[in-house]
């Protein structure tokens, strides 16, 4: 079975080889990790003799502000060791390869037996931790035959995964040997616990710690603060196009009674130009719609909508709004409810959030709300912003939940900061 693993591997670098020419992320993908082997000699090389290394490692940017709790709290409390930080995905990598609290940033090399070989005695890790996601079969074998500790962390589990159906549990075992599972609710130690591990323990998920960082260091936008004064403000985060269609109409009957914000998930000039038109469109000569990148000074008075056509500031905008809108729902999964959860936003998105156990709670607590399409928009939105009562019950959930769940990192801390003690 292993065999058919680097096959596997093999098959999905070739493709991405091929794809590379066409798609931008491929290349990056490619380029990014081009002489990985001389650079990561070069790099660890400048190590002190004798100094440790802790090996963090993220899928793409989403795992990353998973860890970066984490990562953040080691750098304090074991400040001698040297953190190593790798990604799989060109979007974690390309945002955050200037990581001032890791010493060394790189590109993940694919999972071969010699690349996780020559990886592993390059940088000889002390420990290694996996963020939520990534299981790589080659990298954990080279670990566990070094001794090197692994810890999963903000892990979670569902029925359906391959991990316990009958053709993946001889890949289950193998990446479990000397594994810490650190995981975010019971149903993931009990599915652990019923394919033979044990080392699982419910520890919570470090995002709920990262988006209170996020909520307490927030950057103020006074042009924005202006804006929302005074009104109802809806923030759309994370849009798709299905989603931006959805908006665009609902804020045909709504846009006198609150102002909207939309944050496209992707800022390319064609589809931030065809949102502008289409809410100008709507707005129909009842106010101004502007990008985020034009604003200079004080925004227009007959503004009603900002299209925030800029990446990395959408977290801080949400002590601006009264209701969030999510998107992704109508296409692979919803995106980051948490944030404007933790500002106390009551959260709407469409109906696939299945695999986001915060999305189920949330609704089920009421603080967030699934619609299926126009009408359930259109009629969730004239609730929120006509009955202050309902609103603020709303409100009080989405902040009492994620306050409730912080404390995840202090917990996996328990655990990581005894390397630094005892190494």
């Amino acid at each position: 079975m292993r065999f058919l693993y680097n096959i596997g591997i093999a098959l999905y670098v070739t493709g991405i080889r091929i794809a590379s020419p066409f798609l931008p992320k491929a290349r990056l993908w490619i380029r990014g990790r081009r002489n990985w082997k001389k650079a990561m000699k070069q790099a660890s090389a400048n190590l002190p003799s004798g100094k440790h290394v802790i090996w963090f490692h993220c899928a793409s940017l989403g795992e990353f502000e998973q860890g970066r709790p984490v990562i953040e709290a080691f750098r304090l409390s074991c400040p001698d060791w040297s953190i190593l930080l790798t990604f799989f995905s060109p979007s974690g990598y390309e945002v955050r390869k200037d990581y001032p609290h890791a010493d060394h940033v790189f590109y993940l090399p694919a999972d071969t037996p010699s690349n996780a070989r020559d990886f592993t005695d390059i940088w000889r890790p002390s420990a290694a931790v996996f963020v939520k996601y990534e299981y790589w079969l080659n990298f954990f074998h080279e670990l566990g035959e070094k001794g090197v500790p692994i810890y999963v962390i903000s892990a979670i589990f569902r029925q359906g995964q391959h991990f316990f159906s009958f053709y993946g549990k001889w890949f289950t075992r193998r990446i479990s040997r000397g594994v810490n599972f650190f995981v975010q609710d019971d149903e993931s130690v009990r599915l652990l616990k019923g394919v033979g591990i044990d080392n699982a323990v419910c520890s919570g998920d470090t995002r709920f710690d990262r988006v209170y960082q996020l909520r307490d260091n927030a950057v103020d936008f006074p042009a924005i603060s202006d804006f929302a004064s005074g009104s109802k403000v809806l923030i759309a985060g994370s849009t798709w196009r299905w989603d931006e269609e959805l908006l665009a109409a609902m804020y045909e009957k709504f846009a006198g009674s609150m102002k909207l914000i939309i944050a496209p998930h992707e800022v390319h000039p064609s589809g931030v130009g065809r949102l502008e038109s289409d809410i100008r469109a709507r707005l129909g000569g009842r106010g101004e719609v502007v990008r985020f990148s034009e604003i200079r000074g004080k925004i227009p008075e007959n503004t009603r909508a900002i299209i925030i056509d800029r990446i990395g500031i959408l977290s801080g905008l949400y002590r601006y709004g009264d209701i969030a809108y999510i998107g992704g729902g109508f296409g692979k999964g919803i995106h980051n409810i948490l944030e404007p959860a933790s500002f106390g936003l009551p959260v709407i998105f469409g109906p696939r959030y299945g695999k986001f156990a915060e999305a189920r709670d949330l609704i089920k607590k009421s603080g967030a709300v699934s619609i299926g399409g126009q009408e359930e928009l259109e009629s969730t939105v004239d609730t929120l912003i006509n009955d202050q009562k309902e609103l603020d019950r709303r409100s009080g959930i989405c902040s009492t939940y994620v306050e409730g769940r912080r404390g995840a990192t202090a917990r996996i801390m328990e655990q990581l900061g005894r390397l630094c003690r005892n190494g």
